[in-house]
C-alpha cells in the first residue's frame, strides 16, 4: 500500500515535443534584430541629412566662387624730388597720416633763389635788347631815306656831267673841223681836247657816284630788313628772345617751388629714407605713400573657379583683421594677365617634359567701397576672404 500510494504521489514529467515552440529562444533573437533596425534607421537618417545638407550647400554656392587666398594691395605712390639739393627739414616719418598737398620735405633753396635772380636779370637785358631793335629800325629807315637823297643828287650830277660831256664833244668836233682850214689855232684845239677829256672823266665819275649811292641804299635796306626780322610780327613781350628768357625765369621759379616736396595723395607714409642734411638727387626715392582710401584686393582664384568670373560682378569680402562680422562689398575690376608663376623671376619651363602639373592661380582685382574702407580701414598685405557672385552677367 505504501508502494501504490507512493506511485500515485510521484509527479509525471511529460516528454518534450519537437513541434512545441521555445519561448526563451524567441525573445533572445528579437532583441538584436530590433537593435540592427534601429542602427540602420539612424544611418539612413544621417545619410539623408548629409545629402540634404550637401544639396542645400551646392544650391547656395552654385553661383559663388570663394577663396581665402586674397590680400589687400594698393598702387604705392613713390615720393621723388624733381630738384636736387640738401635736405633742410623733414616733417614726417613712417606710419604718419598725410593729406594731399601737405609739406613733407624742405630742401635748401639758396641755389634756386640765386638762379631765379639771375634769370630775372637776363630777362630784363633781353627786353632792353629787343626794344633796341625797334629803335634801330627807325634809325635804319632814316638811313634809307638819306640814301634816296644821295641817289637823287648823284643822278642830278650825272645829268650835268652828261651835258658837259655833250657840249665838250660838240666844241671839240667844231674846232677840229676849223683846224683843217687854219681858222682855229693849235692852242684852242688843245683846250677843246682837254675840256672834252675832263667832261668825259666827270661823266664817268658821276656814273660811279650814282652807282655807289644805289649800292649804299641797297645796303641800308638790307640792314633794315635784317633788323626788322628780329622783331617783326611780335611786340616786345611776344618776341622769341624775350619768350626764351621768360621761360628760364619760369623754370627757375619752378625749381624754387620744387624745393618744397608735398604729398601727391592722401595716405600713410612708408619706407621713409630721408635724413636732414642728406644730399638728394632728382628721381631718388625718398619715401612711399600708401593710399589707404584707394586700396583693393587681389584674390588668387584657381583656374577652374574663373570660368564664370567677369568684370563688374559683385563680391563680398571679409578681413581677418575685423572678422566675419564686418563685410566689404566690391566689384571685379580686372583679371590678371598671367599667373604668378609666369611672371616669377625664374618662370617654370614646362616644355622640358620633366614637370608636374600644379593647379595655377590667377589674380582677380576687386575694387572696394570707399565708404566701407573709411569706416574700417585696411592696410596693404592683410589677409582677406573673397566670395564672387558669378550669377551676374
Amino acid at each position: 500500500m505504501s508502494d501504490s500510494n507512493a506511485a500515485r504521489a510521484a509527479p509525471v514529467t511529460p516528454l518534450p515535443s519537437a513541434a512545441a515552440p521555445s519561448i526563451g529562444a524567441g525573445a533572445s533573437d528579437s532583441a538584436p534584430m530590433a537593435k540592427r533596425k534601429r542602427l540602420f534607421g539612424i544611418l539612413a537618417g544621417a545619410v539623408a541629412f548629409l545629402a540634404l545638407g550637401t544639396g542645400i550647400w551646392l544650391l547656395l554656392t552654385y553661383n559663388d566662387v570663394a577663396t581665402d587666398n586674397a590680400y589687400v594691395d594698393a598702387d604705392l605712390v613713390q615720393v621723388t624730388p624733381l630738384f636736387g639739393g640738401p635736405v633742410a627739414a623733414s616733417y614726417v616719418t613712417d606710419t604718419d597720416l598725410v593729406k594731399k598737398g601737405q609739406l613733407l620735405i624742405l630742401l635748401d633753396d639758396a641755389d634756386a633763389r640765386l638762379a631765379l635772380a639771375q634769370a630775372r636779370a637776363e630777362l630784363g637785358q633781353v627786353q632792353r635788347k629787343v626794344r633796341g631793335y625797334f629803335a634801330s629800325d627807325a634809325a635804319l629807315g632814316g638811313q634809307v631815306n638819306s640814301r634816296d637823297a644821295d641817289i637823287a643828287g648823284a643822278t642830278a650830277r650825272l645829268a650835268s656831267a652828261k651835258a658837259d660831256f655833250a657840249r665838250a664833244r660838240v666844241d671839240l668836233d667844231r674846232r677840229q673841223a676849223l683846224a683843217e682850214s687854219g681858222a682855229v689855232s693849235g692852242d684852242e684845239l688843245t683846250q677843246s681836247q682837254n675840256a672834252f677829256a675832263t667832261a668825259q672823266a666827270g661823266l664817268q665819275s658821276a656814273i660811279a657816284a650814282r652807282s655807289q649811292a644805289l649800292a649804299q641804299k641797297a645796303a641800308a635796306v638790307g640792314q633794315q630788313s635784317v633788323n626788322k626780322a628780329l622783331f617783326e610780327g611780335a611786340g616786345v613781350d611776344d618776341n622769341p628772345e624775350v619768350a626764351a628768357a621768360r621761360a628760364k625765369v619760369e623754370q627757375a621759379e619752378l625749381n624754387l617751388s620744387r624745393t618744397r616736396i608735398t604729398a601727391p595723395v592722401d595716405g600713410v607714409i612708408a619706407k621713409n629714407a630721408v635724413q636732414v642734411g642728406q644730399q638728394v638727387q632728382p628721381g631718388q626715392q625718398l619715401m612711399s605713400i600708401v593710399p589707404i582710401a584707394a586700396v583693393y584686393v587681389n584674390a588668387n582664384y584657381k583656374e577652374a573657379q574663373l570660368r564664370k568670373v567677369q568684370l563688374g560682378q559683385p563680391a563680398v569680402l571679409t578681413a581677418d583683421l575685423y572678422g566675419r562680422s564686418v563685410k566689404y562689398h566690391g566689384k571685379v575690376a580686372g583679371i590678371g594677365g598671367g599667373t604668378g608663376a609666369a611672371f616669377s623671376l625664374i618662370p617654370a619651363q614646362n616644355a622640358t617634359g620633366n614637370w608636374i602639373k600644379v593647379v595655377q592661380r590667377l589674380p582677380v582685382r576687386i575694387a572696394l567701397d570707399p565708404q566701407e574702407l573709411k569706416s574700417h580701414p585696411l592696410r596693404v598685405g592683410l589677409s582677406m576672404n573673397a566670395d564672387i557672385d558669378v550669377s551676374h552677367r
